[in-house]
């Protein structure tokens, strides 16, 4: 029978991360909950959706988090309502206690409060992820990483291995790749200190929600890899995902050599005039913003007969080689602007038919994006 009390706004921080794994409209029932572990040493949550679990450990010896493990055991309480309830509780020190029946008395102050709970067995349990040879990774820099490449990845179940961000190691180099066919994103990084080789294909959704669990306060993250699980870790936080089965497609071959034009940009300045042409595209038929190279002039156009029209000539910094006239989706360049973290950026071009790169015009950055132009009459 669990009984401990505990500072509530660190409780609350650990279920409010835990409860990011948590989906409300899940097909199995017991997955609305949240699992609390108490032992001698702390209290584990978990929470999961069958795609993600998130595990959130508080230890006794952690000082701010003024715990006292009267009794030990586990228990399930529904997500939602717990988390409410612990939130709108009045004092600084919440008691919870366990009761009849799988019963919660929760104590704050002058308030009592009683919630139902569940048998812990009745939790699935998480797949054990071999906890050997860690890849070590620096918290920034993979949230950098997953800032620069998951926006690209698609988000039509179609073809499910393009919903996923592929993650390869070899040799000492990560490179992580997303495309959604339309758009690409490739960033590679030399690893001072690299595990063994591998290859993975991530779901994106679960990158972006790693991003939003582990602040960077958490300085690292430990990666480990089992055949379709993954797990991140740090020293209170596991972050378990399944990775998605099948090939990725062979994207290096994507990426062009060559090219008969280039423009180099204020990243910002592109973004916020792509940004007024968008405003307008929007009404047009095919989305697209139609860009003028002419006399190392260049300008953007949007002609929309419901709404109006854009002519803007750009600001730029440099611009070499043929003129050209060539129509894109506006937003998948704003997106792809987002993630230059340059102040400049170097679009090069081929002709109007074959996909566009953008590079951060700087040294030493080995990051790439492709954009598919649009044809039009």
């Amino acid at each position: 029978m669990i009984h401990f009390s505990i500072n509530k706004a660190v409780f609350l921080q650990a279920l409010n991360t835990t409860k990011r794994a948590i989906s409300h409209k899940n097909a199995i029932p017991v997955l609305s909950t949240v699992k609390v572990d108490v032992t001698n040493e702390g209290i584990g949550l978990t929470g999961s959706n069958g795609q993600i679990s998130i595990e959130h450990f508080i230890s006794v010896q952690e000082e701010n988090a003024g715990l006292l493990i009267s009794s030990t055991g586990s228990i399930l309480l529904e997500a939602s309502f717990f988390i409410n309830v612990v939130s709108s509780l009045p004092d600084i020190v919440l008691d919870l206690k366990e009761i009849e029946q799988k019963q919660v008395l929760l104590t704050s102050g002058k308030s009592e409060i009683t919630l139902k709970g569940k048998e812990a067995e009745l939790y699935p349990r998480l797949q054990e992820v071999a906890a050997t040879k860690p890849l070590v990774l620096e918290t920034k820099l993979l949230k950098d990483i997953i800032n620069e490449t998951a926006f690209a990845a698609s988000t039509q179940e179609s073809r499910p291995i393009l919903t996923g961000v592929h993650f390869v190691l070899t040799d000492g180099t990560l490179k992580t790749v997303a495309t959604d066919s339309h758009r690409m994103s490739q960033r590679k990084i030399q690893l001072d200190k690299a595990g063994d080789n591998f290859d993975v294909v991530i779901p994106s959704r679960s990158l972006r929600e790693f991003a939003a669990v582990f602040s960077e306060e958490i300085e690292t993250v430990e990666v480990f890899f089992s055949n379709n699980q993954l797990l991140f870790r740090s020293q209170h936080i596991s972050f378990y995902t399944r990775l998605l089965e099948g090939t990725y497609p062979d994207t290096d071959r994507l990426i062009p050599k060559d090219f008969n034009t280039t423009v180099i940009f204020d990243t910002a300045n592109l973004r916020h005039a792509m940004e007024r042409a968008r405003l307008l595209s929007n009404a047009t038929q095919n989305g697209t913003v139609k860009l003028e190279i002419q006399n190392g002039v260049i300008s953007a156009h949007v002609n929309s007969p419901e709404v109006g029209k854009v002519n803007e000539e750009l600001d730029t910094l440099a611009v070499s080689g043929e003129d050209l006239i060539i129509s894109f989706n506006p937003t998948y360049l704003i997106g792809a602007l987002k993630a230059v973290g340059n102040e400049q950026v170097k679009i090069s071009f081929i002709s109007p038919i074959r996909p566009f790169t953008l590079v951060p015009n700087a040294e030493g950055e080995d990051f790439i994006q492709l954009i598919t132009p649009v044809r039009t009459n």
